[in-house]
């Protein structure tokens, strides 16, 4: 499957991975190259740190073009759920071609970084923590069907704790 996705210019950060074709809510955009698996045979390559995901069971990957470059948004297009052990980004609603591929980095994270966005969306928070459970609570709620199931597993607790709190 060749990706409709083209690497260039961005008006949010840096690169930005863009759509060459329409996608309908619920498409698969790309699968995700997780081939590079991080650890002391294969470090990250030095000032690449900030291309790196964090998966289950600690599991550090270096991300390959062109996922590399999908930019954070706080109001996100896409979102990544993991089928079969591959890793594939998601439309959330319908995209047109030329539009960015944007996807929420707090969605299936755990940590305490923070930075500030720029992502220029309405809805923008500005500074961003990292962790999931430190998005605003309508966030989460909004964000809860998007959930991997491996990141279900790791946060049981305080998933069971965030769906008592939302009636669910």
């Amino acid at each position: 499957m060749q990706p409709a996705v083209i690497v260039a210019e961005s008006e949010i950060q840096g690169l930005g991975v863009f759509a060459t074709a329409d996608f309908a809510s619920g498409d698969v955009i790309l699968a995700i190259d997780d081939s590079y698996v991080v650890d002391d045979e294969h470090p990250v390559p030095p000032g690449e740190e900030r291309h790196c995901d964090y998966l289950e069971r600690g599991k550090t990957v270096w991300m390959q073009a062109p996922e590399r470059h999908i930019n954070h948004s706080c109001h996100p297009n896409t979102y990544v759920l993991t089928r079969d052990g591959v890793r594939y980004v998601l439309a959330r609603r319908a995209i047109r071609a030329g539009s960015e591929i944007t996807y929420d980095y707090c969605v299936n994270s755990s940590g305490d970084t923070v930075w500030q966005c720029h992502c220029g969306v309405a809805r923008c928070r500005r500074e961003i923590h990292s962790d999931f459970f430190h998005l605003p609570l309508d966030l989460q709620k909004e964000y809860l069907p998007l959930l991997d199931d491996w990141f279900r597993e790791e946060r049981a607790v305080e998933i069971a704790e965030l769906e008592s709190r939302l009636g669910q």
